[in-house]
């Protein structure tokens, strides 16, 4: 409990909050790679995702091979990437190490979402007179978004929690709090960090939530209209 209460001391002492060093500053930092790993993640998975699911060949193969990248640790990648010239490039081991992180979530629920269209539908679709890509962005990828949404989710939720492998690197974000803890034998910093990051991460699933719940019956339920 003692450490407990040294932790949210320490995340009450507004000089924690302020400066290079602080709450706020390592906040944006874990943000930003957040925001450009679900990005990069996004650009790779999906296309390949929809693609093959609307072509119906190579999908399984591919999620399999993409699934691989979960049994090997993201630490593991990135510190064998910071040995590649890849590490000279500052963020660059860290991103790369997390967009592999990334990828499986987002390619395996859109090529399910997509596989698991209705379909009757697609060949209703089709003998009205629909090409391929029609079918693909005005038919398939509206069925398919509620599960292509939950893999965006999943996927944005695990890199707030895997971003702060970062401070390994020598990059930002929160963790950086949790290896200058380290670093000073502070106990209540590193449960602060810890607390951070949790944080963060329970509030970018909230507003996955609301965001879902307030969206258009067609975006929740896969309406193609």
């Amino acid at each position: 409990m003692n450490t407990l209460t040294k932790a949210w001391s320490w995340l009450t002492t507004s000089a924690h909050w302020y400066g290079g060093d602080g709450i706020w500053t390592r906040l944006g930092q874990h943000l930003y790679l957040t925001v450009v790993c679900l990005l990069i993640s996004c650009l790779i998975a999906l296309p390949v995702a929809l693609v093959l699911g609307h072509l119906g060949k190579g999908g399984a193969l591919a999620v399999n091979i993409s699934n691989v990248g979960r049994a090997v640790p993201t630490f593991a990648v990135l510190v064998l990437l910071l040995l590649t010239p890849v590490g000279r490039f500052g963020e660059g081991p860290t991103i790369v190490a997390l967009v592999l992180f990334a990828v499986p979530p987002l390619l395996t629920n859109a090529y399910v979402g997509m596989r698991e269209v209705d379909q009757d539908v697609v060949r209703a679709a089709r003998g009205m007179g629909m090409t391929g890509s029609q079918l693909l962005f005005q038919v398939e990828v509206p069925l398919a978004l509620p599960l292509i949404l939950t893999g965006v989710r999943i996927a944005a939720v695990q890199l707030v929690a895997t971003a702060t492998i970062a401070a390994l690197a020598g990059g930002g974000g929160l963790g950086r709090i949790i290896t200058a803890g380290f670093n000073l034998a502070s106990t209540a910093q590193v449960v602060a960090g810890a607390v951070l990051v949790a944080a963060f991460a329970l509030i970018v699933e909230g507003l996955f939530e609301v965001a879902q719940r307030f969206a258009p019956d067609w975006v929740r339920d896969g309406n193609a209209g």
